[in-house]
């Protein structure tokens, strides 16, 4: 187990230093830059600004700097000052010294703050989402799949197969605007917009409130994002189930005379998960990445949105760290899909 952890790490890290260099290559290669604006900005304007963000220097010797920044953590006996050039993801303290680590550079377009004021601030918002979008996947879907390959040709097959087909079929795009209709505008049961008001359900990964005035607001997007999702996994259980209880060992534990639902539970649901569990890890990384049309509908303050504004603006630093973090979102995700497939198949061995 242990090899195969450090195998996946480096094959992890080669991945980031991939996703780095494509995603800094494209980033210049798209005609126009983060100064151009309808009205021109005089050149010595821009050439200072290209100065102050080491814009004039060659690439290769931007994207070093840029690496550096990242990776090198910096040391001082002293504070380090409260301003942008300063600024770090991770501030922590090691005997004497003040350490800090992982900095994505300021803003080019909202220069008074930095990537990582961004993500401390809008990153958390977008996570809880696409986490509780998630679990509403889970929780819609594995069932849905369940009843319909256990009842199948059923009424309840029918009725959780349109479901699932309605799921899909529809998209966050036309579904939040009807879910806002009817539980915000007709109904009134849940507020049209927004995320709360209050830093307990803004700030932090984890709300310091989780009552009705958290929840509220997270209803109606949670179930936008993830029903889609849900209908994927529902389809997926369906079919993975319905090939496993056609198995002989199956069909030996009925001959031992086994209730119906033991079987499913102890000898067939398990096997039946393997498939979807494969797609568990990349869905995870989408639905806490591809939040941007849900947070556009619900006029929520996620990282979604600013990631779109900055490839609009060429605000770089901003692509460049929203890139990263979804991809080592990505890459985590698929780690523990791997080390899942080891609890749930006894086939598969790490050692």
């Amino acid at each position: 187990m242990g090899r195969y952890l450090v195998q996946r790490l480096l094959y992890m890290l080669l991945v980031l230093f991939v996703v780095s260099v494509i995603t800094f290559g494209l980033m210049h290669l798209v005609p126009g830059g983060p100064f151009d604006k309808e009205k021109p900005l005089p050149k010595e304007i821009i050439a200072n600004l290209e100065k102050r963000y080491h814009l004039d220097q060659p690439l290769s010797i931007q994207y070093l700097e840029y690496i550096k920044a990242l990776l090198v953590p910096r040391f001082s006996e002293q504070k380090f000052a409260n301003n942008i050039d300063s600024d770090a993801l991770f501030k922590f303290k090691i005997g004497k010294y003040h350490v800090r680590w992982v900095n994505f550079g300021p803003s080019y377009t909202s220069r008074s703050r930095t990537v990582n004021d961004m993500l401390r601030d809008q990153l958390p918002i977008s996570i809880q989402l696409g986490f509780w979008a998630f679990c509403i996947a889970i929780l819609i879907g594995m069932p849905l799949g369940i009843i319909a390959a256990i009842k199948q040709n059923s009424f309840l097959d029918y009725f959780s197969m349109a479901l699932a087909i309605f799921g899909v079929s529809v998209p966050v795009i036309v579904l939040g605007p009807i879910l806002i209709w009817v539980f915000g505008v007709s109904l009134r049961w849940l507020p049209v917009t927004g995320w709360g008001s209050k830093p307990p359900f803004t700030l932090g990964i984890f709300p310091n409130k989780w009552g009705w005035e958290y929840w509220k607001f997270a209803i109606m997007p949670m179930f936008g994002l993830g029903l889609s999702s849900s209908a994927s996994i529902a389809r997926l259980t369906r079919a993975s189930l319905l090939q496993v209880i056609r198995e002989d060992y199956i069909r030996t534990a009925r001959a031992k005379g086994l209730k119906e639902r033991r079987i499913i539970r102890r000898h067939a649901l398990k096997n039946a998960l393997i498939p979807v569990v494969t797609i568990l890890g990349p869905m995870f990384a989408a639905l806490l990445t591809g939040t941007f049309v849900t947070e556009t509908i619900f006029g929520i303050p996620g990282m979604g949105r600013y990631f779109v504004n900055s490839i609009t603006n060429r605000d770089y630093p901003v692509i460049m760290g929203t890139v990263l973090i979804y991809a080592v979102f990505l890459v985590f995700s698929n780690l523990i899909v791997d080390l899942v497939y080891g609890v749930i198949d006894p086939r598969i061995r790490y050692d």
